[in-house]
């Protein structure tokens, strides 16, 4: 990687106004500092209100900060936000699309606002299309896309410009499993090819998947930076046994299950103990005659880790 970041923020704060004579001002973004560097994928993992959103509108330049440092591209988003715009890529949260054109005008007409000529804009979308397998539906209207060609055909044109940075907002919220993994699939091979990535999602497996490093956001601060592997390392243990009872009484069976492990969650519907080796808790849950269920022994995943940093899990 590049020395220079192509994103740098220090205490950088979001706030809004308070709404009503009695409301209070909101802190969305509350003095985070981050740094994305060339070639990197690098994603803000949190549930939804932690303040990814606001973030990459931010760096997206579409809004000011309310305060700390933020440069994009070396450049102020606030003195240079048109210069900034034009050399990124953006996927928002909601697709875009114009339903009144067909897919690959979706790309040539955005193209235009780039000032790219229209011999270049239609060859490049043919790439892109073929990039995204949508290739066969160039001349279909967008309307009867399905929801996962929709967000492959909006990443399609996020990459129009041939960006220097590519924000993707929540990319695969609302697409089933088949779907989602098929946009993974794109977004690993953009990966490959050296494109920088910023990613918001709230899915542990996305960020597992997708991120060489990331910060995990909890009510608009950050609360741990690092790669999926350091982070699970060294905030949880190798293996997770999560326990299901018949019993409602959880709070009641987790006292019997003290010393299983390194420690003990209780969440709504089941109780996870956090061990090395998930076979030999489960093994000792059976020899202190306790009669679960459910049992499943799985390795440790990002979920954990923010469940041990918030209390709560990632979907709360």
């Amino acid at each position: 990687m590049a020395d220079e970041p192509l994103i740098h923020a220090r205490g950088l704060v979001k706030r809004f106004p308070a709404r009503g004579r009695r409301g209070t001002e909101f802190t969305a973004v509350d003095g985070i500092d981050v740094d994305v560097y060339p070639g990197e994928s690098f994603g803000f993992l949190g549930p939804n209100g932690a303040g990814k959103s606001s973030t990459m509108r931010m760096i997206g330049c579409v809004s000011p900060p309310s305060g700390g440092t933020l440069r994009i591209l070396g450049m102020d988003p606030l003195r240079d936000g048109p210069r900034i715009r034009a050399r990124l890529g953006v996927c928002p949260q909601q697709d875009s699309l114009d339903p009144e054109l067909t897919v690959a005008e979706n790309l040539t007409v955005y193209a235009g606002y780039f000032g790219i000529p229209r011999s270049v804009a239609k060859a490049r979308a043919a790439e892109l299309l073929e990039f995204v397998q949508l290739s066969e539906r160039a001349t279909d209207q967008v309307e009867p896309l399905s929801g996962g060609m929709k967000r492959r055909l909006t990443i399609a044109r996020a990459l129009v410009n041939e960006p220097d940075l590519v924000l993707l907002d929540e990319p695969t919220t609302g697409l089933d499993p088949q779907a989602r993994h098929l946009v993974w699939e794109r977004l690993f091979r953009l990966k490959q090819r050296g494109v920088t990535l910023v990613l918001t999602t709230h899915y542990m497996d996305e960020a597992e998947q997708l991120c060489d490093r990331l910060v995990v956001m909890d009510g608009g601060r950050i609360v741990a930076e690092g790669s999926p592997r350091s982070l699970i390392a060294e905030h949880s243990t190798r293996e997770v046994l999560e326990l299901r009872f018949a019993n409602d009484s959880l709070d009641a069976l987790a006292g019997k299950l003290a010393g299983i492990g390194e420690r003990i969650e209780v969440l709504p519907d089941r109780i996870l103990v956090y061990t090395d080796d998930g076979d030999d808790a489960a093994g000792e849950v059976h020899r202190r005659a306790l009669a679960p269920t459910s049992v499943l022994v799985r390795r440790s995943t990002l979920e954990d880790v923010f469940l041990k940093l918030t209390g709560r899990t990632l979907v709360d």
